[in-house]
């Protein structure tokens, strides 16, 4: 095929993603320098369609970018009133008090939020600051410079056939140049992972560890609804197949938020993390306050969890990452978007600070120093130890140790020093032989639901004529390893029911992707044991379209 031409455009910063990271820094370079060419790419069909977090919202990072966020009408309105902790069992739960946990783990000041309609509010302000921002650009790849630097990236190519050739309505996209590129795609991001295999940036790292995070929005019973209410539980239906928990959030107009997190590194390949959502809504407890009401919205999406010790390198030659894409979620607080936010900030800073030198394309070392060595940095160290020492003893060390070490590390020091993560999400999951199968109850229609069914609340879509954007390294994998070793776990990891094997009399199995399903959360990118699946963007606007998330 003959090399494909393209118009460019010259920007002194491009960024990629408009999730809380990329639009802070958006808005923290225009405020720095109102003159600075500032365009912010989003592969969603609008600023919110794909961001989905809890949310609790510590708002130190918003009061540290923008102070008068109250008086600029911000959709941060539902005060935490109320915040429960339960251990669950089957059939009952027990709650744990407040005065044992440092802290740092208190929600007072804090806000239940749809992150999806902060960045929705955050784009309105950068806007009326003169960033441009176009959604519905999925950016594809990434533009090398002479001597290596990442120059820029294609946006907005269209119209491509199902085996990736040009189709009759093709549409190549436009190369955009910046001075520096920043990537705030959220967790596991293609073109993050790209620039962290180009330049090694994760040497000397620990791998990052990951979660799956699933979430429904239900309308309840205003007799039961209670604005303001926080509650997080532990326990039960994981039990010692996986680490994990869920939240209820108690937000306005009688709705709640109700989501699952499921630790990506458990062995088990017959776990099957949706379906334990599920189960998690026949709790008594959970199905008391949910029977009578309605989900309105599922979604679905990965959460970095590896902290301090699984950030990579955040910078190279031209280009940084923010955010998800180095991965700044406090684990034990279940709260990110506050250090993604002072992650935009501080690259913004330090860019203006390099342009205003004259420099380019080089490395924004004072980024990086600041992450680590600022508020952010700080509030990682002080949890470093809660995931791995989960890992390595349980629900009970994780509460017990990983309690005691917090409380350590607020006087400045740990018992147990760092401790470092072992395997790759990936390569700690066993063959099905070592593991029993695990039975789950069919959904029934009114607390649970089939994923398909589910997925249809996401309000996903994808043009089903382009080249599917899960692509296999290797074809044969998924029947030759993955279904004979590992009984097929993507059948099961993917909370949106994308993969599967289908069996025909007489025939080998054949392993389908239906990639019209897929609500960009990546678990298939981070879990699969034999790492053949390599999720990129699909074109420009296909995806989740979330509300209120």
């Amino acid at each position: 095929m003959a090399e494909i031409e393209r118009e460019s455009m010259e920007y002194d910063v491009v960024i990629v993603g408009a999730g809380p990271a990329g639009l802070s820094a958006a808005i923290r370079l225009k405020q720095l320098d109102a003159d600075l060419d500032v365009v912010l790419l989003e592969k969603g069909s609008e600023v919110g369609a794909h961001i989905l977090s809890g949310a609790v919202l510590d708002p130190c990072g918003l009061d540290a970018l923008m102070p008068d966020w109250k008086e600029k009408g911000a959709p941060i309105t539902v005060p935490v009133r109320e915040d429960k902790f339960y251990l669950l069992g089957e059939g009952g739960k027990v709650s744990i008090p407040h005065w044992p946990m440092p802290g740092l783990m208190s929600n007072e000041g804090n806000y239940i939020v749809s992150m999806g309609n902060v960045c929705r509010w955050m784009a309105e302000q950068a806007e009326a600051l003169g960033v441009e921002i176009f959604p519905g650009m999925a950016c594809s790849e990434l533009v090398y410079g002479e001597n290596g630097e990442v120059k820029g990236v294609v946006a907005g190519e269209f119209g491509k056939n199902p085996d990736g050739t040009p189709g009759p309505g093709y549409e190549p996209g436009m190369e955009l140049h910046g001075k520096y590129v920043f990537l705030s795609e959220g967790v596991r991001g293609s073109l993050a992972k790209e620039v962290m295999a180009k330049y090694d940036l994760s040497k000397d790292h620990c791998p990052q560890k990951f979660g799956l995070g699933m979430k429904e929005i239900w309308e309840i019973d205003p007799e039961k609804h209670r604005e303001g209410r926080v509650e997080h539980t532990m326990g039960w239906p994981l039990g010692k197949n996986a680490g994990g928990g869920a939240f209820i959030y108690h937000l306005d107009n009688n709705q709640v938020y109700v989501g699952f997190v499921v630790h990506l590194n458990y062995k088990n390949p017959h776990l099957f993390p949706y379906m334990e959502f599920q189960r998690f809504k026949h709790h008594p407890h959970v199905a008391e306050l949910l029977e009578g009401g309605k989900r309105v919205a599922y979604g679905a999406r990965a959460i970095s969890e590896g902290g301090y010790q699984s950030m990579p390198k955040m910078v190279a030659p031209g280009v940084a990452l923010l955010g998800c894409s180095v991965g700044m979620v406090n684990v034990p607080r279940i709260k990110g978007n506050h250090n993604a936010m002072l992650s935009g900030k501080a690259a913004a800073e330090a860019a203006v600070a390099a342009l205003k030198e004259g420099r380019a394309s080089d490395e924004l070392a004072d980024y990086e120093t600041e992450v680590r060595e600022g508020a952010i940095g700080k509030d990682l160290w002080k949890v470093r130890n809660v995931k791995p020492l989960w890992s390595k003893y349980g629900l009970g060390g994780s509460l017990g140790l990983g309690g005691l070490d917090m409380w350590t590390n607020t006087l400045g020091f740990s018992l147990f020093g760092t401790i470092k993560h072992g395997k790759s999400d990936a390569e700690i999951t066993e063959p099905a032989a070592k593991h029993k199968p695990i039975g789950y109850p069919r959904p029934d229609g009114k607390l649970s639901f089939d994923r398909l069914t589910n997925v249809s609340y996401s309000f996903t879509n994808h043009e089903e004529s382009q080249p599917a954007h899960l692509k296999l390294k290797d074809e044969s994998v998924p029947v030759s390893v993955n279904l004979a070793t590992y009984a097929g776990p993507s059948a099961r990891y993917c909370p949106a029911g994308v993969y599967e094997f289908v069996e025909e009399e007489g025939k080998e199995p054949r392993f389908v992707i239906n990639f019209q399903n897929c609500v960009h959360c990546k678990t298939c990118d981070i879990k699969d044991p034999a790492q053949n699946i390599n999720w990129t963007v699909p074109q420009g606007g296909d995806g989740p379209n979330y509300p209120n998330m």
